[in-house]
């Protein structure tokens, strides 16, 4: 994979769409190429890039993260631990929707300010009802309502992912450990991660992100929540730059009720698998055969 396997699946979508309409999806890529440096744009893709050169793309997202917001940042690349299999619970017995799971999402992923963007909707449903098509996201009403419950929705990092297989150069694809990752550098922005993903959980950067300096988190994950370009999808990665290295998501060190409950699917003795083995739960969207690992239970 290189970057002439880039323009050519650009030929391949412009003849699949046909000219203008893939001209008009790829539209922000003119205005992507001038908000990161060339040898940015030319970098290999991130499954081909050694330890020695991913060194050296790290140093230079730091120094151009440094030139842009004169801000000093540290930028990793954790990889998953072998034998290690992420998995999300939410209890929406105790969830009481106050949104602070998503304002802890925008600050620890370094949003665009403006845009108030996160990667968590927090959905207010009606009892009696799980279909995520009905919840509303622009409740503004003081929490909880005693007729509603709320419901979160993130990426579900699914092992049948539909955003992977519809995407063309392949920037997008699931880690070892279960997490759904994007090379930033790689995407080029035609949103047909998003148009596939039945959860609405992907992200498009249709501005340049604005962040005030000093509101700039500097502990950064290359394919988590470093600054994202201009023109490129981003989603929810369960923190992997925390995650990885021990540490719980932010969203969920926010919750002020202890509804979340994230862990190793792979160890019997991890609260994640508990909820799974003692609760009922279910997930969203059962039917369309995705396989998420982020579950929903209620107490009851």
């Amino acid at each position: 994979m290189d970057d002439l396997s880039r323009r050519t699946a650009m030929k391949v979508g412009g003849a699949t769409l046909g000219t203008a309409a893939f001209a008009r999806a790829l539209a922000p890529l003119t205005e992507w190429t001038e908000d990161i440096s060339m040898e940015g744009f030319l970098q290999k893709h991130y499954k081909e890039l050694d330890r020695a050169e991913m060194e050296q793309v790290l140093r230079r997202l730091e120094d151009e993260t440094y030139a842009e917001h004169g801000v000093e940042v540290s930028i990793s690349d954790p990889r998953p631990t072998p034998g290690v299999s992420f998995g999300y619970a939410l209890n929406l017995s105790i969830c009481v929707g106050c949104r602070k799971c998503a304002e802890a999402c925008h600050v620890e992923n370094n949003h665009d300010r403006a845009t108030n963007n996160s990667y968590i909707r927090v959905l207010e449903m009606k009892k009696g009802s799980i279909d995520m098509e009905l919840g509303r996201v622009d409740y503004d009403h003081p929490v909880p309502d005693d007729t509603r419950f709320y419901m979160p929705v993130q990426c579900h990092q699914c092992d049948n992912a539909p955003c992977v297989k519809v995407c063309p150069v392949e920037a997008t694809w699931k880690e070892a450990d279960g997490i759904v990752v994007v090379d930033y550098n790689w995407c080029i922005g035609c949103r047909y991660c998003e148009a596939a993903c039945p959860y609405h959980a992907r992200r498009f950067n249709w501005e340049k992100p604005e962040i005030p300096a000093e509101e700039i988190n500097p502990d950064q994950g290359y394919l988590s929540n470093r600054i994202r370009p201009q023109g490129v999808m981003e989603k929810c990665t369960f923190c992997l730059h925390r995650t990885r290295n021990g540490r719980l998501p932010a969203c969920l060190e926010a919750c002020p009720t202890g509804a979340r409950v994230f862990g190793d699917l792979n160890d019997p003795a991890s609260e994640i698998r508990w909820v799974l083995e003692n609760k009922r739960v279910f997930v969203l969207k059962e039917d369309v055969g995705t396989r998420p690992r982020f579950f929903y239970f209620f107490d009851e």
